[in-house]
């Protein structure tokens, strides 16, 4: 049953699925998603936890802000902290997250590690760590194919034309297409409002981070599963980018293509769950 929890100026839409006294379990989505891209994860992991899924900001059945600045990393954590109060149980949740959801994850575990018992990422680093890596530690080759891999973010700077590609359903169907999953595969009906909308993610957030890091530390157990067939995050860029700065950090290879929590939900769900289980 989904319920309305009040974020940060924001109404969010969430769900609470699975065994009421099991371990609690966040899922963060990415974009242009909704919580439903965690239906096939969800299903697996009901019988042993606590599942938590929303939409957040700008997408689904969640409120849509219009101001570019009310997408920033700092009402997303407050997003996330009033969904934690509001049904993450006592003590400290399991969270993962996809894309956008992984991007999210990685700022939660760096600046509330408290709130959290293990982290599996999945295709999305952390914006600092990428850009450390992008200045420090990766050679010309290695950041040239992630630039490569990365156009769209340059493309979602621009004005008018992103919201434009989504509204005509031209964005769709090149994902679509991408990806293998004809028919948009497992997105929403919200789809084109929740593109339009979700490229203030990344103008809030990408040019300062990627051009200005941070320096994110955190002590939670991370795994991040490298999705090897991923057409926007380079395995390099997952698998090296977080060393410095995750004191207990995992890597696990799958492979697959970018939305591998629907393609490959049962692996990514006993990731998930083998991950939980030893923290």
């Amino acid at each position: 049953m989904t319920m309305k929890i009040q974020g940060d100026g924001v109404g969010l839409a969430a769900e609470v699925r699975g065994r009421g006294d099991g371990p609690t379990l966040v899922l963060l989505h990415g974009y242009p998603d909704t919580r439903r891209v965690w239906d096939g994860v969800v299903e697996r992991l009901a019988p042993r936890f606590r599942v938590v899924t929303y939409d957040v900001r700008g997408a689904g059945e969640s409120g849509r802000p219009r101001p570019r600045a009310a997408y920033r990393f700092v009402h997303l954590m407050n997003d996330l902290r009033a969904v934690l109060d509001a049904v993450g149980g006592d003590g400290p949740v399991h969270l993962a997250g996809h894309d956008w959801g992984s991007i999210q994850g990685w700022e939660a575990v760096t600046t509330m590690p408290e709130r959290f018992a293990s982290y599996t990422s999945i295709s999305g680093p952390c914006l600092d760590h990428a850009g450390m890596w992008g200045r420090d530690g990766a050679p010309p080759s290695a950041r040239l194919a992630q630039a490569l891999h990365s156009w769209y973010i340059g493309f979602f700077q621009l004005p008018l034309l992103p919201e434009l590609g989504w509204r005509t359903g031209m964005a769709a169907r090149i994902i679509a297409r991408s990806e293998g999953m004809p028919g948009h595969g497992h997105f929403a009906p919200t789809l084109s409002r929740d593109g339009a909308a979700g490229v203030s993610l990344y103008r809030a957030n990408m040019p300062d981070r990627l051009l200005h890091p941070r320096k994110r530390t955190t002590d939670v157990p991370v795994q991040v599963v490298i999705a090897e067939k991923d057409p926007f995050v380079t395995p390099r860029l997952a698998a090296e980018a977080p060393r410095p700065y995750a004191s207990d950090l995992r890597t696990v290879r799958l492979a697959a293509r970018h939305w591998a929590p629907v393609t490959h939900a049962a692996e990514v769900a006993e990731l998930i769950a083998a991950h939980a289980d030893e923290n």
